[in-house]
């Protein structure tokens, strides 16, 4: 057991609390409280990242540990114990995972292939208002043998709003930072996802704030395809369209990244092995260090001593700091990314190569007898790893989700029991669509759902003064299943009595 630096220990606990295998205890010895570290011990290093005051030491691990390669992580794990993930346990010296293979899939409910497409869009339907009536149009057609009926509306939704994803690493601002219309508020800085930038517009707090309007034209024009400004924090430029790459800053997004710096260099170890002595990945998110990497390893390389300018995660993998430079960190040059080098290992005359994860900024440096590092061209063997990271790049867009929420008032169009809409349509016995579009459909209570706008009837959003976006729906399922919910059958028309402009 060992215990933790007492000096230093504050006894705040935030060790015990993060520690994923509870390898930590809390003891008292009369007064006094002990933070120790038991045996149980895996050297994830949780406890001295989350430790402000420097008092976990290093633990020598015991001689029965083995030592997990299946993440960067590489845990000591004790005989008898898992590892942090808790997915692999030691057993007699060998790391056995800890669950049996599943081979069958949870069984999905699947809707019936007869009702996943309308028989008509909603686009041009119009709105019966106030919603207790039937909806404007109930279109029955027979589809081998079985009777099926679409029920559509142009619903106003005040629950709604749009995700828009813009493939880039170029900085937007920090989560939450808010986004201007016009010198209105109109959404916020999301949650990043892999190798995009996410912004949230609208919701009904948004619809019914003092910017509602300039909140429900941004959704409706972004939605129909149209080109839209927006500044996030009032600094930050956006121009957007839907299925066209982000122009940030006046700036063409051109690809989009491979994929974080360690992923990178997982990708293309041997080609960098090949190429150069050290190869460093710039990525604000993880910055990655071939030579120190798993995957450097794996093709036989050995940590070169060279050190990045950036906060050690785990083995060759650095946390890159936000900001307007290289791949959306604070490095302004290829030269920024290289610390310095630990000459006790690194050899005068190795060659570094820096590049950034979609391969268009790139430089060579070698390192000097005295430890400095200068800049050499480019060879043929470098450009060649630049060149594979570009060509293994998807190309930048930006794509719009409509997200909106029709568990309210509107169902009263399609039946007299609106639970029964809602139940069907989670039951996968009414089938979802918006303007002709498959629509995602949230689990839990009501029914709320995500779109496409690109695979939408075009220009098929409107917006109306309450202030609340309009959005075609469909709801198409069988016949029988509709008279069961109480639908208005007397309104039904045939699919024969609709033309084309009908």
């Amino acid at each position: 057991m060992f215990e933790i630096d007492a000096k230093q220990c504050k006894k705040c606990k935030m060790c015990v609390k993060e520690c994923p295998v509870d390898a930590i205890e809390v003891k008292k010895n009369g007064e006094e409280t002990i933070i120790a570290i038991t045996p149980h011990c895996v050297e994830c290093g949780i406890c001295r990242r989350v430790c402000k005051f420097e008092a976990i030491p290093k633990t020598s691990p015991i001689d029965t540990v083995v030592v997990c390669s299946s993440c960067p992580v590489q845990c000591k794990v004790p005989l008898g114990d898992t590892g942090a993930c808790r997915r692999y346990r030691n057993v007699d010296g060998k790391l056995i995972r800890d669950r049996a293979l599943v081979i069958e899939a949870k069984r999905q409910e699947s809707a019936d292939e007869l009702i996943r497409k309308p028989i008509i869009t909603a686009v041009g339907a119009g709105t019966n208002y106030p919603c207790s009536k039937p909806a404007p149009h109930i279109v029955s057609q027979c589809r081998d043998g079985v009777d099926v009926v679409t029920v559509v509306t142009e619903a106003p939704l005040s629950y709604s709003g749009l995700i828009v994803k813009l493939d880039t690493n170029t900085y937007i601002g920090e989560e939450g930072d808010p986004v201007y219309r016009d010198n209105k508020i109109v959404g916020m800085v999301n949650t990043e996802e892999y190798g995009s930038k996410m912004i949230a517009i609208g919701g009904a707090n948004k619809l019914t704030s003092d910017s509602g309007f300039a909140t429900a034209r941004t959704i409706v024009e972004l939605a129909n395809g149209a080109a839209v400004e927006l500044k996030v924090n009032r600094k930050i430029s956006l121009k957007l369209k839907a299925g066209q790459a982000p122009i940030i800053d006046g700036v063409e997004e051109n690809i989009m990244r491979i994929g974080c710096g360690s992923a990178t260099v997982g990708l293309f170890a041997k080609l960098m092995k090949e190429a150069v002595d050290e190869c460093i990945v710039i990525d604000h998110h993880v910055i990655g260090l071939c030579s120190e990497h798993l995957a450097g390893e794996a093709v036989g390389m050995s940590w070169s001593g060279v050190i990045p300018n950036a906060d050690k995660s785990s083995r060759g993998r650095y946390f890159g700091g936000h900001g307007h430079g290289i791949g959306g960190t604070t490095l302004e040059t290829p030269r920024d990314a290289i610390k310095g080098c630990d000459m006790r290992i690194a050899k005068p005359g190795i060659q570094i190569m820096v590049v950034n994860t979609t391969g268009e900024i790139y430089a060579l440096f070698t390192v000097e007898e005295d430890g400095s590092i200068v800049e050499i061209p480019m060879t043929e063997a470098a450009l060649k790893v630049a060149r594979a990271i570009q060509n293994n790049c998807q190309r930048s867009m930006t794509s719009v989700l409509y997200t909106g929420g029709t568990g309210g008032s509107a169902r009263g169009g399609v039946c007299t029991h609106p639970v029964k809409i809602t139940e069907a349509v989670h039951a996968q016995k009414a089938v979802l669509t918006i303007g002709g579009a498959p629509a995602f459909v949230y689990p839990g209570g009501g029914i709320n759902f995500m779109v496409d706008t690109e695979k939408v009837v075009n220009k098929a959003f409107t917006w109306v003064p309450t202030p609340a976006t309009v959005a075609p729906v469909e709801y198409t399922m069988k016949k029988s299943d509709y008279q069961a919910m109480g639908g208005h059958m007397d309104q039904i028309r045939d699919v024969s009595e609709y033309s084309d402009n009908d």
